[in-house]
């Protein structure tokens, strides 16, 4: 669908965040850019019913500490899904690739063996210009992106529970 938020306005009546308890873990580096990856995703779990109660925020340094955290969350048993989000800068050094690299494997490791939903939003960009853009207010946002992701996992996991 197109960029104007029809496809997020139509996914509103078919996924839901009432009753689940949702684990955000978000980096601090970057922080100006988390914050607002951050804002976006609570911003769509309440818009699609959740209570903010039911929503646990959880900060780590950086991008880099987003996998073992997860991993932990995941152990813990407390929640429905993991939302992920963080901001990886490309520098003038390969630091970038080490950190973007070893994030996007071990976010994905734990995913496959969570058993619930752990959706990435983490930012690769070349310069803070380009990471700015990916956080503008409402469903564009990459934070909001990465929070509805999880809720479309999350009905597709039951959907696939219960045979359909």
């Amino acid at each position: 669908m197109s960029g104007d938020g029809s496809y997020t306005d139509a996914l509103k009546g078919r996924v839901s965040a009432e009753g689940l308890r949702v684990a955000v873990i978000v980096a601090r580096f970057n922080g100006d850019i988390t914050e607002r990856l951050l804002q976006g995703a609570l911003a769509c779990l309440r818009d699609h019913g959740s209570d903010d109660s039911r929503v646990d925020v959880y900060r780590v340094p950086g991008a880099f500490e987003l996998p073992p955290a997860a991993a932990r969350v995941v152990a813990a048993g407390r929640h429905d899904a993991i939302v992920t989000l963080g901001c990886v800068i490309r520098g003038g050094t390969p630091h970038f690739e080490y950190v973007s690299g070893e994030t996007t494997r071990g976010i994905g490791a734990v995913a496959r063996d969570a058993g619930i939903p752990v959706t990435f939003g983490v930012l690769t960009t070349d310069d803070h210009d380009q990471a700015l853009a990916r956080v503008p207010d409402g469903p564009a946002n990459k934070g909001y992106e990465a929070a509805l992701s999880a809720l479309e996992m999350v009905a597709s996991f039951r959907a696939i529970r219960e045979g359909h």
